[in-house]
């Protein structure tokens, strides 16, 4: 494959591009990521987290590339096809070709994920002819299907799972621009260590070598802080759940069409939100002017049997929110709640290829004698959340009970709200 255009990259450095890669990056769907920023309302708190999905979906592309050129010096793609290796790179490019402004907002408020609206993006036009103009027969399904995890392709790892190297461009480049030492992964030693490896008769997946478990932990923990630090940062989360309240309550009163969520910018959703959101939430957003915290409780401090509803029911959250408001003395609206919630944070489930060529297989049990971090991930997990409640005045509010809730199921919580009050008894 020849370069035909080279892009100066910030944490890359020279980000070499190919013909296919050229032709998707010049439609309109892959230029208006250069306007959704990476990080959505971080940049409130890191001024410097202005970068751009656009900047990351070349940072993804370019260390595919690296990935697969390394398993190539190795002789290790002989049995995989041209075809499967040029559906993997561009997969790279247009993995969040669907994404939302505003990072993972609105699908917080509900809306559907991005991964369906990228897929969906790559069978119409303008994708659809680029990508037929390559000449591979069924480009745009089998690039759907490694973006959504359903390829059966060894390669999938690259773009879905452990070892995605999607994670390694953005917990490196978050970490860069944020101004923050967290997202350290050891990215050259983790590439190196790449290997496909039969699992079964038949049927291979990405792993890694045993000289890269050092390098895996060091993306393990990447994550780990840069969502306790930064992803979950209190001012970034009173943001998010200012921002997607007002969404929700501009699409529910008609003043913004649920369907040009998507094809939106940064800018331009701000700008009709500010117009239709009858909150007023979205004007505080943009001006700064963020909830406080009321409380702010570790979830080691939260009951361990949770229920989804904080992250599955957004109606729900915003029924508690109102009525909870009210119990203390405040507006609807005027109350936030967040638990923010990544199950698969830490997860790993991928084959491991040890110096002898014994086949193990990592998971959240670690290997005997080495690879600790995945035992204690749960623990990880649960120093990075944070139960908090938000206010938009500051005052002295009885909250502590409200951790008993989040244990509740939606039919407790439902009778609750229909009996009148949230709050126990005093």
């Amino acid at each position: 494959m020849t370069d035909l255009e080279v892009i100066r990259d910030p944490l890359w450095d020279n980000i070499r591009l190919g013909t296919a890669a050229i032709a998707v990056l010049d439609t309109v769907p892959m230029q208006r990521l250069r306007y959704v920023r990476q990080l959505g309302h971080a940049f409130l708190v890191y001024p410097g987290a202005t970068h751009t999905r656009f900047e990351h979906a070349l940072g993804a592309y370019h260390l595919t590339r690296r990935a697969l050129a390394a398993l190539q010096e190795r002789g290790e793609l002989e049995a995989v096809p041209e075809a499967d290796r040029l559906a993997a790179r561009l997969a790279a490019l247009l993995h969040d070709v669907g994404h939302y402004p505003f990072s993972h907002t609105l699908e917080e408020a509900g809306f559907p994920h991005h991964e369906r609206l990228g897929v969906d993006r790559l069978s119409r036009e303008p994708l659809a002819g680029a990508l037929d103009r390559l000449g591979v027969p069924r480009l745009a399904e089998a690039i759907g299907r490694f973006i959504t995890g359903q390829s059966g392709s060894p390669l999938q790892g690259l773009i879905s799972g452990s070892l995605d190297l999607d994670k390694i461009d953005y917990l490196s480049r978050d970490a860069r621009m944020c101004g923050v030492p967290y997202g350290a992964v050891d990215v050259d030693r983790l590439i190196a260590s790449l290997t496909l490896i039969e699992v079964a008769p038949g049927r291979t997946e990405l792993g890694v070598q045993e000289k890269g478990i050092s390098a895996l932990e060091s993306l393990l923990f990447a994550k780990y802080q840069m969502y306790r630090n930064v992803y979950w940062h209190h001012a970034v989360r009173s943001a998010t759940c200012m921002f997607k309240r007002g969404v929700r309550a501009a699409v529910s009163r008609g003043g913004l069409d649920a369907g040009m969520l998507a094809d939106s910018t940064d800018d331009a959703l701000t700008d009709r939100l500010i117009a239709a959101d009858p909150t007023g939430l979205a004007r505080a957003v943009s001006a700064r002017r963020l909830y406080k915290r009321a409380l702010d409780l570790p979830a080691s401090e939260v009951p361990t049997e949770l229920q989804p509803w904080i992250r599955e029911r957004p109606d729900l959250l915003e029924a508690v929110e109102d009525r909870l408001a009210l119990e203390v003395g405040l507006q609807p609206g005027e109350l936030l709640l967040d638990f923010p919630s990544h199950p698969s944070m830490l997860g790993v489930d991928l084959p491991l290829r040890t110096r002898t060529g014994v086949v193990e297989r990592l998971t959240a049990e670690g290997v005997a004698g080495q690879f600790g971090l995945p035992r204690v991930a749960d623990e990880l997990y649960r120093s990075a959340r944070r139960l908090r409640v938000f206010t938009a005045r500051p005052g002295s509010y009885r909250l502590e009970w409200v951790r008993e809730l989040v244990a509740l199921t939606p039919g407790d919580i439902t009778r609750r709200l229909e009996s009148g009050r949230l709050a126990p008894d005093a």
